[in-house]
């Protein structure tokens, strides 16, 4: 008992456990401090220490881990918002061009070349002055008022339709329109700035040639259901009867589906022209049909045209009979 409390200079245990210091005082013992031999210059160990070189190693590593764990984390931290920062900069035009175009005003842009079309292409020496006035309404203040036009000769305009509209961006953009003068077809490319609803010809307008025919792909001649297509004659023939007035009573006698409503007797069934139905299939087929329709005539004294169009069917067969599902334009190209 005496031992355990002896404040001496002994190095036993002092009062609670304690080491006690060289100076009497009480300090819980530092595990990350020198070996006991070191620090007194001795080779000693005293109970409780744990040390050796191996400990300390392992000490150093831990250390080391730790450092480099807090040196990646304030890496990544500093580079994070930096790179949001650049990447948000360069995507932005990118992004802001994409919604300018967007938000160029196509229809009225559209209406507003149209317009000025019909004035820009339509000049007689005799009314130069009127057509100047009209012009000024679409050029912008200072353009020439006749906009490229010497003031001679004559032109009319025949018929013009709005083709395309290439937006550059929120405020210009060139209208291209189809035109016919002189029996001839052309484009016509027309510069339209627009800012805050207003609108302006921005330029002189630029004549580009028509369209150009397409070729028609070579198509494989399939081979043809005959007996089905003289299977499906008279069907058809009191289906576009019916189809061609308007008669719904009738039509639901030929028709898979009440959607199917007909012209409203706005033409005349006349005949049947072809059935094309391609070899296969069983109860469901997709055939092309050719019919001729009398057109309605402006002079009641005179008969109307005749017109062959070509409709693309779906038909089916229900307990023996078939039936028009539906009924739509046909692709295939035009025959004799």
């Amino acid at each position: 008992m005496n031992d355990a409390y002896d404040g001496g200079s002994r190095g036993g245990l002092s009062r609670g456990g304690m080491a006690a210091e060289p100076g009497g005082g009480y300090g819980a013992a530092d595990p990350w401090g020198p070996a006991d031999d070191e620090a007194h210059g001795g080779s000693g160990r005293r109970a409780g220490r744990w040390r050796g070189a191996g400990g300390r190693w392992w000490v150093w590593v831990g250390r080391m881990i730790l450092w480099a764990f807090i040196l990646v984390v304030l890496v990544n931290g500093i580079r994070a918002p930096f790179e949001r920062y650049t990447s948000d900069g360069s995507a932005g035009p990118v992004a802001a061009g994409t919604e300018k175009r967007a938000q160029f005003p196509t229809s009225a842009a559209s209406a507003y070349a149209l317009q000025f079309t019909g004035v820009y292409l339509n000049y007689d020496q005799k009314t130069a002055s009127e057509r100047e006035k009209q012009l000024r309404f679409f050029l912008p203040d200072g353009a020439d008022g006749q906009l490229g036009w010497n003031g001679t000769g004559q032109l009319r305009l025949q018929s013009v339709q709005v083709a395309a509209v290439n937006a550059r961006d929120a405020n210009n953009a060139i209208v291209t329109l189809l035109a016919e003068t002189q029996d001839k077809w052309f484009q016509l490319a027309v510069p339209i700035y627009t800012k805050d609803g207003a609108m302006v010809v921005s330029g002189r307008p630029a004549l580009l040639p028509a369209p150009p025919r397409a070729t028609l792909p070579q198509t494989n001649n399939r081979e043809r259901d005959t007996s089905l297509e003289a299977e499906l004659q008279q069907p058809l023939e009191g289906f576009f009867r019916a189809y061609g007035s308007g008669d719904t009573v009738a039509l639901s006698r030929f028709a898979d589906r009440n959607s199917i409503t007909g012209l409203g007797g706005s033409v005349t069934f006349t005949r049947l022209r072809e059935v094309i139905a391609p070899a296969g299939g069983a109860d469901q087929r997709n055939i092309t049909v050719t019919v001729g329709w009398q057109m309605p005539t402006s002079d009641p004294k005179a008969p109307g045209g005749e017109l062959e169009q070509t409709y693309e069917l779906n038909v089916v067969k229900k307990d023996g009979t078939w039936y028009v599902r539906d009924i739509d334009g046909s692709t295939q190209p035009t025959g004799s």
